[in-house]
């Protein structure tokens, strides 16, 4: 068994609608699409659909014809894996990335932090969120903003919740601004494994509790909320469909942030975020993404 991937090239309009393509039909069947640049100087990107186990021919066609008619002559590549984790490997080199106050690095470019800044050390690991998406830098300069204008502790914008943590990286950064607790979820238990790890080597485990939850359904959004503070990278569909959910684990007063929206999505995710009696704040724009404060 081999993990692998089909891939193909374009610019980075094709990325942002290969990527809106193909999460459409396969979002829910748990296969991650991801795009890169991959040549700054050519503008060259890639559009990635990742898969456990053997390729498939028929994953392969289904992939072709979803890109057939934006992307008629589109050559489908194919990668295969073997035993090399290969979100490690995507992630090797990337350089630091500063958002806000913030910068996430390795521990490799340690010597690139400045006195002031609020430095997140991850290291390539098996959950996504780097810092190096616009969804998650977005989300990393909404989160500041927030709890800048926010009190921080009862009553305000404690406690948060990180649903879909990923790597662990937004709410390591809630916990550096301020003496709030934090439930950081993912319905992965790699990804929660990997998001403990990485809260342990920004020492802030007494603040934050990683919990492998699908869902609501968990006794930990109970136990835990209401919160001041729901911090959602995700995808935009599974954020319409969750906003009663959210609203619902929302302290009164409380606040919002969504991201994993494309800019073309947005008018779509308000629309379900105000029929739960919430209001737009602001919108933060990074490369096609948008990330959306609410309360």
């Amino acid at each position: 068994m081999s993990d692998h991937r089909y891939y193909f090239r374009t610019d980075e309009k094709g990325a942002s609608r290969g990527l809106d393509l193909l999460d459409r039909i396969f979002e829910d069947e748990g296969l991650p699409v991801s795009t890169m640049e991959i040549d700054e100087d050519h503008k060259i990107w890639e559009v990635s659909i990742y898969a456990p186990g053997d390729p498939d021919d028929a994953l392969r066609q289904r992939i072709a014809e979803c890109l057939a008619d934006d992307f008629p002559d589109v050559a489908i590549e194919l990668e295969t894996f073997g035993d090399t984790d290969w979100i490690a490997k995507s992630l090797e080199g990337l350089k630091p990335v500063r958002a806000g106050r913030f910068m996430v690095h390795g521990a490799h470019d340690r010597a690139a932090v400045r006195p002031h800044d609020l430095a997140i050390e991850l290291e390539a690991g098996q959950a996504f969120g780097t810092g190096h998406h616009g969804t998650t830098a977005g989300c990393l300069e909404m989160i500041e903003i927030v709890m800048r204008a926010h009190p921080v502790g009862p009553g305000g914008v404690d406690p948060v919740l990180d649903l879909g943590t990923g790597s662990g990286v937004l709410a390591i950064a809630a916990a550096m601004l301020g003496p709030v607790t934090i439930l950081a979820t993912d319905i992965d238990p790699v990804a929660t494994r990997v998001a403990r790890e990485n809260v342990r080597h920004n020492r802030v485990a007494e603040q934050i509790r990683c919990v492998t939850a699908t869902g609501f359904h968990s006794t930990a959004f109970s136990d835990s909320g209401p919160f001041g503070l729901i911090i959602a990278n995700i995808l935009a569909r599974p954020l319409m469909r969750m906003a009663p959910d959210i609203k619902r684990h929302l302290a009164p007063g409380g606040s919002v942030i969504l991201s994993g929206i494309l800019a073309s999505q947005r008018w779509q995710v308000l629309a379900a975020y105000n029929g739960q009696g919430m209001r737009h704040v602001k919108t933060l724009w990074r490369n096609g993404w948008v990330t959306i404060h609410l309360k």
